[in-house]
């Protein structure tokens, strides 16, 4: 036994040959070349995204919408601050751009917390 076919027989994931004697190891299809079997794959798509936003109202305090911006969407203090006067102003601000689930689940998390504490806070989510 060769020992080319006897480690074809245990370790390689292709059959490997011993070259027979005359043969020069190409294959007997005539061009000599060697090629490679390659299988292609789709690249995955980026999943869409969605723009969570918090909508103005007249009840809610502002330091309790920089808490939850704080806690739910991992702003600082400053950049809490910022976002919760352009809800003020303006009415409607963006707390941050995610995945659909995880958009849906701050938009989730954000209405129960305001819930819980009485505030009517809402949130919500559209499409980016």
């Amino acid at each position: 036994m060769h020992v080319i076919s006897a480690l074809a027989d245990s370790t390689a994931p292709w059959p490997i040959r011993a070259a027979d004697k005359g043969d020069s190891g190409r294959d007997n299809d005539g061009d000599g070349q060697v090629g490679i079997a390659t299988k292609t794959r789709a690249k995955p798509k980026k999943p869409s995204q969605f723009k969570v936003l918090m909508l103005n109202d007249d009840y809610t305090p502002m330091e309790f919408v920089v808490m939850v911006l704080k806690r739910f969407f991992h702003m600082d203090l400053e950049q809490a601050t910022r976002v919760m006067l352009h809800v003020h102003q303006k009415g409607v601000g963006v707390c941050g751009i995610f995945p659909y689930e995880i958009a849906e689940t701050k938009v989730n998390q954000v209405m129960d917390f305001a819930r819980q504490n009485q505030h009517p806070l809402q949130c919500t989510l559209e499409k980016a």
